[in-house]
């Protein structure tokens, strides 16, 4: 079965430094007000795009998808897969195979969640510098560029576009060391609505014929 990582998604949701920067407070000043923000919502709703590029910056492909959170609970749609999470339990389907596998929330801390991305992330794995400010239109974003501090990372680079005003992040742009790169770009964003908890567990008589694998 596919696997959707998390790690690399985001909404949007990012990383890293120069090699030998130290930690810019301006930076650092931003994310912990993106965060800071994050946390007061109730619920979030997003749509997003994803785009691969190649080293020539030429398009590979370009895909959306959505998220719902609330509190400790997600539900990602994307390419052909959906995840759903109630707090407690994962289930990841995959709409081509028509199989769903199941597993526990790692309880410990261990496990990327959506929710994490959106918080404090880059305290303790990265170094992160303030690259500047650009305007699109009637909004200002703020760039931050983002060096993992683990080098053995399939990535080298991560560059965090952040809404000024709003104090949320618009795009995450990923650089692989093997050349590709993935951006995720926040194009709708809905806080603080009613979502039915019902929408974070995985109903199985909707998806008729689907195999279940539990690794519970």
């Amino acid at each position: 079965m596919k696997k959707f990582y998390l790690t690399t998604i985001a909404f949007g949701f990012a990383f890293m430094a120069l090699a030998q920067a130290k930690t810019d407070p301006e930076a650092k000043a931003i994310l912990d007000s993106v965060s800071a923000k994050f946390k007061k919502f109730t619920t979030v709703q997003a749509t997003f795009t994803y785009k691969v590029e190649n080293a020539s910056n030429k398009i590979l492909s370009t895909k959306t998808g959505s998220i719902k959170m609330k509190g400790t609970k997600y539900h990602i749609l994307f390419n052909g897969q959906e995840i759903f999470c109630n707090g407690t339990t994962v289930w990841n389907y995959d709409k081509a195979a028509n199989e769903v596998t199941i597993s526990k929330l790692d309880a410990s801390g261990g496990m990327i969640t959506p929710q994490k991305l959106f918080t404090n992330f880059y305290d303790k794995d990265f170094l992160y510098i303030l690259n500047g400010e650009k305007k699109v239109g009637t909004k200002t974003y703020q760039e931050i560029e983002m060096t993992p501090v683990d080098k053995s990372k399939p990535f080298h680079k991560v560059y965090v576009q952040v809404d000024k005003a709003a104090k949320t992040i618009y795009s995450t742009k990923v650089l692989e060391n093997e050349g590709n790169r993935y951006t995720y770009t926040v194009n709708t964003m809905k806080t603080n609505q009613a979502i039915a908890d019902t929408q974070f567990t995985f109903d199985k008589t909707k998806y008729p014929g689907v195999e279940e694998v539990d690794l519970r």
